[in-house]
């Protein structure tokens, strides 16, 4: 079966396979509906999860006996850390989060971050490298990670910074949006181009080409 990137909780996962990654989403929690992404390198067999939401009976399945060397938390919201005690004390994964939101998240979780990361740091699964990119507004410490495929289009892994149709909640408050908004466009879109595909932390997934034409409107909305 291809890719779309279309889960839904209690359905089935889908893989996507690139020359030196796989990447798994899984969808978790009727309510939030929450995604979550296994990243497998291809040479080393080593797994990174993005966000252990949710379920961590399902998350566990996912990993399987090949263990888990490393859970990424996108940001300090409740419905994206749910499952992080659960699937560390399994797998004894090391953490990583953004650098403003790794404290809120310890005191949440009850569990500690390991490695709190920056714009422009780097995180590894196996032989392939993620880059961090801040994406402040959503939350301060809100981080995107980047995998720049050597053998194909870049991949994007957002939280609930990007969106197909616009950029994530910021409650109405001004200058948060105008933070992620330029975070977005100036991070995001000015560098990367249309054919990068994004994987955001709830729905369908998106292309920047599919979504560069309508930032200025999300900036004129307000949202």
């Amino acid at each position: 079966m291809s890719y779309t990137g279309a889960v839904k909780p209690g359905g089935p996962a889908e893989a996507r396979e690139l020359a030196e990654l796989r990447i798994t989403k899984v969808a978790v929690d009727p309510t939030m509906s929450n995604n979550c992404y296994l990243l497998r390198c291809q040479q080393t067999g080593e797994q990174l999860l993005i966000d252990a939401a949710d379920e961590p009976r399902v998350l566990l399945d996912l990993v399987g006996a090949d263990g888990l060397a490393t859970v990424v938390t996108t940001h300090r919201h409740w419905d994206h850390h749910r499952a992080l005690a659960e699937v560390v004390a399994a797998t004894g994964a090391v953490t990583i989060a953004g650098e403003r939101d790794a404290a809120a998240i310890e005191d949440a979780t009850g569990v500690g971050i390991d490695r709190a990361v920056g714009q422009g740091d780097t995180v590894t699964v196996g032989e392939c490298t993620l880059q961090v990119i801040a994406l402040r507004g959503h939350t301060p410490g809100s981080i995107a990670l980047l995998y720049s495929d050597p053998a194909g289009t870049p991949h994007l892994f957002t939280g609930d910074s990007l969106f197909p149709g616009g950029v994530g909640n910021t409650q109405n408050n001004a200058g948060r949006f105008e933070q992620l908004i330029n975070d977005v466009d100036e991070r995001v879109f000015q560098r990367l181009g249309d054919d990068t595909w994004f994987y955001p932390g709830h729905g369908d997934d998106s292309t920047l080409g599919a979504e560069r034409p309508h930032l200025a409107e999300w900036r004129e909305r307000g949202w």
